[in-house]
């Protein structure tokens, strides 16, 4: 099973980055696959194909996590690993601090069945870059787009199970915490 942690958005944010995709979209420029809306999430651990006989110690790893919720707000446009080869397009989340205490305290539950840590970046993906046909437009176009600050409140978060297809990923919950 290809499994991963992850937090919802609000419909309200997930209608304003479906808007902000087709804002930053041209294919003359870049080929981009976009996350289809209803499978915007921000992914708080990526776990990996897991045998199914540890679903158990997952899900009781998780059920302890205990915190408060909290409020977080889209910032800015970003790309990973950066502007001179962008593979993913991201939109930032402020407070930063707060995702992090939460992807912290999952890193740690997990510790046992998952020793290994993964560098960890608080965004939302928006896409990822195919193929650029022109980095300096495409880049300067996504840096000319004035981003809101929408708002969104963080009340759990789910394990979620991801299938490739060709379409692209199909995410299924396993459980919500």
């Amino acid at each position: 099973m290809r499994l991963f942690v992850a937090m919802d958005i609000s419909d309200e944010t997930k209608d304003y980055v479906y808007d902000l995709q087709k804002k930053i979209n041209n294919p003359k420029l870049a080929k981009v696959k976009w996350i289809f809306k209803k499978s915007l999430h921000v992914t708080l651990k990526f776990l990996g194909e897991v045998p199914e006989e540890k679903l158990g110690d997952i899900k009781k790893a998780l059920k302890d996590i205990k915190f408060e919720k909290f409020k977080l707000k889209t910032t800015e446009l970003g790309f990973f690993p950066d502007d001179r080869n962008p593979k993913v397009i991201w939109l930032g989340l402020d407070p930063e601090i707060k995702i992090i205490e939460l992807q912290q305290k999952i890193d740690e539950a997990l510790l046992t069945v998952f020793p290994t840590n993964q560098e960890f970046k608080a965004h939302l993906t928006l896409g990822r870059v195919k193929l650029v046909k022109n980095r300096a437009d495409f880049i300067a176009r996504l840096k000319d787009i004035k981003t809101e600050k929408i708002s969104f409140e963080v009340t759990g978060f789910r394990l979620m199970q991801s299938k490739l297809k060709k379409e692209g990923s199909v995410h299924s919950t396993i459980e919500e915490f």
